[in-house]
């Protein structure tokens, strides 16, 4: 095989991947948006009934169809504006690399402690609270309207500026990493017909920023006390303590974890066995 078919072949394999790419991020976006969903499945009822109108010879429908589609691109781009811009939103947030340090195991227990310990205090005494912890997908555009604060985690500063009384308690907290960035912040809210219409805009704002980042949204509902969870676009309600702590050491937990140390450590130990 020549240099110049080896180039040819790599361009082509690139291309593909690509397009695996595209496909698996539209789609991924497709299953947080009800939306999008349901757009989805209209322009797959349509390519359907124009491959039945051309078998058939359905001349009418089939002429019908085609000026769809001639102009159904167009039309989907003024109709559904905010979902691609929120697609293309989401796509610029993500990060190929970790946006944090990785965090030991006993720094990610203690970080996990202090949420979960302040989230039993405020349930106790009722306390609204949306606590909302990044991941690989930046809310830098939320932080930067929000009132920096950029402090160590504790259940006490928790508790602390959730409490009704200080001018900071409305909005949400952000954590990156190991440190409180920022407070009051504005989330969207979800438009999910599934959500109860009991629960508020609290809630609504927590399900909203899961549906279109990867974050993890914690609230306490200032009204029955009840511990939730919104994470992978999906609302986990009247959750325990343990329940949510359970689940924040999950979810926290470093997708892979590759050191030098691990290699050597398991070289040793095969060196070991045979020995042995």
């Amino acid at each position: 095989m020549s240099f110049a078919q080896i180039v040819d072949f790599t361009r082509k394999i690139i291309d593909v991947l690509i397009v695996w790419f595209v496909l698996y991020y539209v789609l991924k976006s497709l299953r947080k948006n009800v939306k999008m969903v349901l757009l989805f499945k209209g322009i797959i009822f349509i390519l359907i009934l124009k491959v039945i109108s051309d078998i058939f010879g359905l001349v009418t429908i089939g002429w019908l169809l085609d000026y769809v589609i001639e102009w159904g691109i167009l039309v989907l781009i003024v109709i559904f504006q905010p979902e691609i811009r929120n697609v293309l939103e989401q796509l610029g947030r993500s990060q190929l690399l970790g946006r944090h340090k990785v965090l030991t195991v006993d720094e990610r227990e203690k970080i996990v402690y202090e949420i979960v310990g302040a989230m039993d205090a405020m349930r106790k005494t009722r306390t609204g609270a949306l606590i909302v912890i990044e991941r690989d997908n930046s809310l830098n555009d939320y932080i930067e309207k929000s009132k920096k604060i950029y402090a160590d985690i504790s259940a006490e500063l928790l508790v602390t500026l959730f409490f009704p009384n200080n001018p900071l308690h409305d909005g949400g907290v952000i954590i990156q990493g190991d440190k409180i960035t920022s407070a009051r912040a504005v989330f969207p809210t979800s438009d999910n017909v599934k959500i109860s219409k009991r629960l508020g805009t609290r809630h609504r704002a927590a399900l909203g920023i899961a549906e279109i980042t990867d974050c993890i949204s914690l609230i306490v509902s200032e009204e029955t006390g009840r511990l939730s969870v919104a994470v992978n676009g999906e609302l986990h309600y009247n959750l325990s303590t343990d329940e949510v702590k359970l689940l924040l050491l999950e979810e926290l937990r470093p997708k892979k974890v590759i050191t030098p140390d691990d290699d050597e450590f398991e070289e040793e130990v095969v060196d070991h066995e045979e020995h042995v």
